[in-house]
């Protein structure tokens, strides 16, 4: 063993077998981070083609393509994510499988445009090259989990329906990239290869814990690893407002306009911040491990929302342009629709790790209606500032009510969570 070695790496190759899922002190590894960076590029690719499509008078088809985009990249995270936290062995074998991975998320990448204009024109879906990148990831991680499953005999059950799952699923979607359907035959076949694809993990998990293999993701781990991807989302709002403010300033130099696009940009990607990390996903998974699946599933939306309210935010600039410009309604929808969709789904999220409902459930709908009034004021004329610090309020009312005295509550239902379970649920 090299001296410089540390207890990780090891020259040559390595038991593939499940990780303590107990051990403390776990954090993401570098080679993590360094496998995060391709998604900054894909999830980019697909906030700017959003955006794109939106300015441009095609809504409807461009949120069509970015839920799929989006859908698509971050269930190909997901599952590395959740490998990789219950069996890294970080050997040459998992280095090389995970480039691989890095490879076909950029040709996924490379895919997307083609993607949102298809589906802009209502003719075949062109999704060849999305597949053929998705394939490429999903294949290296079925490798890794058939591996897990030969190397380990506790989480050889469990192990082994991930990677035929996985396996089988891409030849549904080899044939779909072959088929040239139009938008509606192709929503529906894709519909049912996600379905396929997210039954593997729940059908996994209840094989294995009937047999008393779980797969030992760490739950602390698994919380950091989200988070990041949380915060790599987020990026996309401080691009937005880069954009956004950047047009504005070229056509109009810096006016005040720019600068309440700036400001509200950045407050709104710190407000998000704040208020997804005021849950610790990490002690509440830790207590309640069988969670896991509806709230990792529920990130999903999350993440959608975080980049598509960057979008939004870079549709903003739009309304500026004096030769095409952007209705107001129109920002404000790209911008509000998306931050509606991030609290609601932080607040199931939330409900569904402490098995309640938020205190003070009538404020938290109070909150939830200041984005659908931002669209309605919209609607009627209202001026674009008026309503971007209308949705901005969304997520700060629940910041300075959580600070001005709900973090008591929230601490109440969080020590409840983290309470010894009874005799029963132990059992269980």
């Amino acid at each position: 063993m090299s001296l410089l070695s540390n207890g990780r790496y090891r020259h040559g190759l390595r038991s593939m077998v499940g990780r303590d899922a107990t051990e403390s002190g776990r954090a993401a590894t570098p080679l993590e981070l360094l496998y995060d960076l391709t998604f900054v590029a894909a999830f980019g690719v697909a906030a700017g083609e959003l955006a794109h499509g939106v300015s441009g008078g095609h809504p409807a088809a461009a949120t069509v393509s970015f839920i799929i985009a989006m859908t698509t990249t971050v269930w190909a995270w997901t599952n590395f994510t959740w490998f990789a936290s219950a069996f890294d062995n970080d050997d040459w074998l998992f280095r090389v499988l995970t480039m691989i991975q890095m490879a076909g998320v950029l040709v996924l990448a490379i895919g997307l445009p083609p993607l949102f204009a298809s589906i802009e024109s209502s003719g075949d879906v062109d999704i060849g090259l999305v597949v053929a990148g998705y394939v490429v990831i999903r294949v290296a991680v079925a490798l890794q989990w058939v591996r897990a499953a030969h190397d380990d005999p506790q989480y050889r059950r469990p192990a082994f329906i991930y990677g035929v799952v996985v396996g089988l699923a891409q030849l549904g979607w080899i044939l779909l990239a072959l088929s040239h359907f139009t938008v509606v035959p192709s929503l529906v076949v894709i519909g049912v290869l996600f379905t396929i694809e997210s039954l593997g993990p729940v059908v996994a998990e209840a094989r294995g814990r009937s047999n008393g293999g779980v797969t030992p993701w760490n739950p602390h781990h698994l919380a950091e690893r989200y988070a990041l991807l949380t915060i790599i989302a987020l990026g996309e709002t401080v691009l937005g407002t880069l954009s956004a403010a950047t047009q504005i300033s070229a056509l109009h130099g810096w006016t005040v306009d720019a600068v309440v696009v700036i400001a509200a940009g950045v407050a709104m990607s710190f407000a998000l911040w704040w208020v997804y990390f005021l849950v610790p996903h990490g002690l509440a998974l830790r207590a309640r491990r069988k969670k896991v699946v509806p709230w990792a599933y529920g990130h999903i939306a999350l993440f959608i929302a975080v980049a598509a309210t960057g979008a939004g935010l870079h549709v903003v600039g739009g309304v500026y342009d004096p030769d095409h410009p952007v209705q107001v309604r129109t920002a404000v929808v790209a911008v509000a629709g998306p931050v509606l969709l991030f609290m609601l789904t932080r607040y199931l999220l939330f409900a569904w790790l402490i098995s309640s409902l938020p205190r003070s459930v009538l404020l938290h709908l109070a909150v939830l209606i200041l984005p659908i009034i931002a669209i309605v004021l919209a609607s009627v004329g209202s001026p674009l500032w008026v309503c971007l610090l209308l949705t901005l309020a969304c997520p700060v009312t629940v910041i300075v009510t959580y600070e001005l005295g709900g973090w008591r509550a929230h601490e109440m239902q969080l020590a409840g969570l983290l309470a010894p379970p009874a005799s029963s649920e132990r059992k269980a």
